[in-house]
């Protein structure tokens, strides 16, 4: 169960990523360099990645980003949206956690997103992971049902909810849940 103060954290760090992100360093100086880890359950790599230094998105670091979250089926990648990252690094945040996020499904390409939709109902004809703007995690340590708590708290974005299957799917999309 989330506390008021983890709520209101989470709620913080959401809003944060709707600040331009210069504006977001000056106003928050502890933030000075933000990091993400990732663990992807489909290639077994890891990456830490600090997206952020200096005042400015790191390139490389975006481009390793860019590469870890490929779809895995295809090999293809696709540009990862700062604002997902920005969302990523607020749920890392509130739960005060340095573990990667474990990956089930980062950038997928068209070809494997139809692939998917035809053998499943859950998957959207236009899904945002053609994109490059939405994944599909879980955080060790963390439930999913509080995951998703602190991901709605961030009041951006799509938020849906797999209990079944132990994940979350957020996205930079219009705000929603399901």
């Amino acid at each position: 169960m989330l506390s008021r103060r983890d709520l209101l954290h989470g709620a913080l760090s959401g809003a944060a990523v709707l600040v331009a992100p210069s504006l977001q360093a000056a106003v928050n100086p502890s933030a000075a360099e933000r990091h993400l880890k990732f663990y992807n359950l489909h290639t077994g790599e890891k990456l830490t990645a600090t997206f952020w230094a200096d005042g400015r998105y790191v390139p490389g670091e975006l481009a390793a980003i860019d590469h870890h979250l490929r779809d895995f089926r295809t090999g293809e990648a696709e540009h990862i949206d700062t604002a997902l990252l920005e969302r990523l690094h607020g749920l890392q945040q509130s739960f005060g956690s340095d573990r990667p996020f474990h990956v089930i499904s980062g950038y997928r390409s068209p070809k494997t997103n139809a692939a998917l939709r035809n053998n499943s109902n859950g998957v959207a004809k236009r899904s945002l992971h053609m994109q490059g703007r939405a994944i599909d995690i879980r955080l060790p340590g963390v439930d999913t049902a509080t995951l998703r708590k602190a991901a709605l708290a961030q009041q951006a974005g799509g938020v849906g909810f797999y209990p079944k299957s132990g994940f979350i799917h957020i996205d930079t999309g219009r705000t929603r849940f399901w």
